[in-house]
């Protein structure tokens, strides 16, 4: 038994020494002095031998386990620090490598309009103003002298949430949210996100639009039509030509629709002017004294204008864009190129 015991120690070492990976160590271990490892095995005959040898040999016994348990354990950390090594060599960063420089973002187009277009409007002294995307009717369509049966208040028309409430279809109401807080003199340009059941090359069911209210003491048409004008010379340029038509909206009397000439085409004639070489840009009045009255103005004091652009065809006409579809794709090839 003492010979076996011997033979296996000086076996064990020199395998464990070439051994190669964690794996195999482990499996080592196991082999020789796992509960039914070789030495193990070798301790079972124990019992055939002597009293006088059985202390003599269990002392060998564990001497042979502590050299082997030893050589284990070194192995091991050759081992381990040889792959801590490896990985450190995998994950090590090669300084000499070009740096990657990081993409940068800027506003939407859209954005970059409405910033533009609210601060000519600031420069003139009007405050920013705004409301819910989500509106009951009374102030998307009745505080605005909208009757019931107006076609705008229709299914086809308008996207509704619930029995008495919408998605706001302008940002028209929150003139009369700031009128029911604010007394005269009151400036107010109102930037936001509006809702009609609408798409095509010039009209998207959800769009930006920008409502603005003046309301004081002597304000005329011609304070409207002076506004209007010096923010197309501003926005678009002092060649820009512009016509005003007759028109007609519920909450404003008299009434009119500003154009502009076409970006698009130069007033040639295109699908986002329909070839007329004319864009409808904005629509625009005085107030009705019935608005004025859900308000709670005194109609004989007060008289005011209000008007409301799309951004997005803003958007279009500024930069000569021939689908206002290309302003919601999130196509970066378009956005990159402002």
């Amino acid at each position: 038994m003492k010979a076996d015991l011997e033979a296996l120690r000086t076996r064990a070492l020199e395998e464990i020494t070439v051994l190669d990976d964690l794996q195999a160590l482990e499996q080592a271990r196991v082999t020789y002095l796992g509960r039914k490892g070789k030495v193990t095995e070798i301790l079972r005959g124990l019992g055939q031998a002597s009293p006088e040898e059985r202390p003599k040999l269990g002392q060998l016994a564990n001497e042979v386990k502590q050299a082997i348990a030893e050589r284990l354990d070194e192995r091991k950390q050759v081992l381990e620090a040889r792959e801590d090594a490896l990985q450190a060599e995998a994950a090590a960063l090669d300084i000499t490598l070009p740096g990657r420089r990081p993409q940068r973002g800027h506003l939407h187009p859209i954005t970059q309009v409405t910033e533009e277009i609210v601060g000519i409007f600031q420069a003139l002294g009007f405050q920013v103003a705004t409301g819910p995307d989500v509106e009951t009717e009374y102030y998307n369509f009745d505080s605005l002298n909208t009757p019931p049966d107006h076609p705008a208040r229709d299914s086809h028309d308008t996207f509704f949430v619930q029995p008495g409430v919408v998605l706001r279809t302008h940002t028209s109401p929150v003139q009369m949210r700031v009128m029911e807080k604010v007394q005269p003199p009151v400036a107010v340009v109102v930037p936001g996100r509006t809702y009609r059941v609408d798409n095509d090359a010039s009209h998207s069911p959800m769009f930006n639009q920008l409502e603005g209210l003046l309301v004081d003491e002597g304000i005329t048409f011609g304070d409207l039509k002076g506004t209007l004008l010096h923010f197309v010379q501003e926005f678009f340029g002092a060649d820009t030509k512009v016509r005003f038509r007759p028109h007609f909206f519920p909450f404003t009397e008299p009434s009119a629709e500003m154009d502009i000439s076409c970006s698009v085409c130069q007033a040639n004639g295109c699908r986002v002017c329909k070839h007329s070489g004319w864009v409808e840009l904005l629509g625009c009045g005085m107030v009705h004294p019935r608005v004025f009255g859900y308000a709670g103005y005194d109609t004989e004091k007060y008289t005011g204008f209000a008007f409301g652009m799309g951004l997005d065809r803003l958007a279009v006409q500024r930069h000569a864009i021939n689908g206002i579809g290309h302003l919601f794709e999130n196509d970066l090839r378009f956005l990159e190129q402002f």
